[in-house]
């Protein structure tokens, strides 16, 4: 005596329908009495069986098993191709740095420049400009390498940027507290709309709002 289970399982409704009967030589029992019925073994098809109906969770139809918990490894390995998606390069990473074309262009006496200045775009040449040129660049070429080395720059001076304010500030003396959440005390900040340093006394700078990027 043999037994054969068939399982039909509908994906949609995720209701699984097994049906279970036992076959002799001869053809098809069924239930518990034995009587045999009159189809012969070909037709299982064609069989009056009982049929029971189950739910199962949507999960184990993905993984039979259960959830399986991730390794150290593995979580590594996904933060990693997270972060790599989130910064693919761009088809402009590739090409190379443009010099700055004048939007109006006009003649100019031959004593004044006619070319940008050589290694214009190195960080050796933007160490040697003024914090004010720095703080222009920053604001009105955003988006750019200049924007970049001009922040690099900046924070070579002892600069940090505030990305709740959006100003750079810098101590103008040691604080007079400091937490592991903020620091207080006194700082030179540059005010972008009115284009001066100005200070500001008893300032709590917060440290989620410090943008600490190494940028190299």
């Amino acid at each position: 005596m043999r037994v054969y289970v068939f399982a039909c399982v509908y994906a949609c409704t995720r209701v699984y329908h097994v049906s279970v009967c036992t076959v002799s030589g001869s053809g098809v029992l069924g239930g518990a009495s034995g009587r045999p019925s009159s189809l012969p073994m070909s037709g299982f098809s064609e069989a009056r069986v009982p049929v029971n109906e189950i739910r199962i969770q949507p999960l184990l139809g993905v993984a039979p098993l259960g959830p399986v918990q991730f390794t150290k490894e593995r979580m590594f390995h996904l933060a990693m191709l997270e972060a790599s998606h989130n910064h693919m390069p761009l088809a402009t990473d590739s090409e190379r740095t443009r010099t700055t074309v004048p939007r109006n262009p006009c003649n100019t006496p031959s004593y004044h420049h006619q070319h940008p200045p050589m290694q214009c775009d190195t960080f050796d040449f933007f160490q040697r400009l003024s914090p004010e040129t720095l703080f222009f660049i920053f604001y009105y070429h955003e988006g750019t390498k200049a924007q970049w080395l001009a922040a690099r720059s900046l924070k070579k001076q002892s600069w940090r940027f505030h990305i709740k304010h959006m100003m750079w500030f810098q101590r103008h003396e040691e604080p007079k507290l400091i937490t592991d959440e903020y620091e207080q005390g006194t700082y030179i900040y540059f005010d972008y709309e009115k284009w001066q340093q100005r200070m500001k006394e008893g300032f709590i700078f917060e440290y989620k709002y410090l943008e600490d990027k190494e940028l190299v």
